[in-house]
């Protein structure tokens, strides 16, 4: 049975790079790529992710996979930027990372080629550039593991054992308009989101477009839970926030999507007063194998 990547579990990194790649112009030589990556990544300083268009260019299906975030009837834009591999790379030396990449991408080249890199950051003790913690109801422990990882039983009914200790994971790149948000007053700030900056205690009187009350996890049916991996980051003078969740299906993420963008009940997430998304994806994180490499066996190597 194949195990998570670590780094999926693991606690946040000082610092990190977000790397997506599409397809380049010789796919001939795809399969090759991906087993030199295979040899590189060891799941936890480097975790990968692949994409529906990887699994099209081989001719391979992964149940409950799709390119993107598409919600019908939203109110506010939620736009997709599907890719065909997905690098998070962690660490605590923004210039070993920046080696680390270059390495890799000169590895998967012409197969796979750059897309789009964001560098980001652990602030504070996990806090957003607005100054609010993230991950707040992050599941815990086995709780933690049964939101993020496809376990046996799941892998064995989807008919590939091989989906075992494997992930989902819903990127998006959130953009911030701070002087916005600045402009809102600490008041209003703290009623968007539903809880007090000051001392993150969750507030009884926000309203029904809170960010913490349109997300909570248990008021959905089935519960929705995932575990958040999500960094600010910043380049020149735009800032914003890295969302990462993984879970065992895509279900979770797309149920507090619906429910965030209005289309579920006509009610738009408070965040929208002051970021939005400005791209978004999904992967497929695969398991390792006994020997400590990526199981690609759903990708038929």
């Amino acid at each position: 049975m194949t195990t998570p990547q670590p780094g999926i579990l693991a606690a946040l990194p000082a610092q990190a790079r977000f790397i997506s790649f599409q397809l380049g112009g010789d796919t001939g030589r795809l399969a090759d790529a991906l087993r030199d990556l295979r040899d590189e990544v060891d799941g936890l300083a480097t975790v990968a992710g692949f994409g529906q268009p990887l699994f099209e260019a081989l001719g391979r299906v992964l149940p409950g996979l799709t390119p993107g975030p598409v919600v019908p009837g939203s109110l506010v834009e939620i736009p997709a930027q599907p890719f065909a591999l997905w690098l998070w790379l962690r660490g605590s030396d923004r210039g070993e990372l920046m080696q680390r990449e270059r390495r890799l991408t000169q590895l998967l080249a012409p197969a796979l080629v750059r897309q789009n890199s964001v560098d980001a950051f652990k602030h504070d003790t996990g806090r957003d550039l607005t100054g609010y913690e993230d991950g707040t109801e992050n599941p815990q422990d086995d709780a933690a593991m049964a939101a993020a990882i496809v376990s046996a039983e799941a892998a064995a009914a989807a008919g590939d054992p091989h989906l075992a200790g494997s992930s989902y994971v819903a990127v998006q790149q959130w953009l911030h308009d701070m002087d916005a948000f600045d402009a809102m007053g600490g008041e209003a700030q703290d009623h968007a989101i539903g809880r007090r900056r000051s001392d993150n205690e969750e507030l009884d009187d926000a309203p029904e477009t809170a960010h913490v009350k349109r997300t909570a996890q248990e008021d959905f049916e089935p519960e929705a839970f995932v575990l958040r991996r999500s960094m600010p980051w910043i380049a020149g003078h735009h800032v914003g926030f890295y969302f990462v969740a993984f879970g065992c299906s895509l279900y979770a993420f797309e149920a507090q999507l619906r429910r965030m963008s209005g289309a579920e009940d006509g009610l738009v997430d408070g965040l929208f007063r002051f970021t939005r998304p400005i791209n978004g994806a999904y992967a497929w994180c695969p398991g390792l194998a006994d020997d400590g490499r990526l199981d690609l066996a759903p990708l038929g190597l």
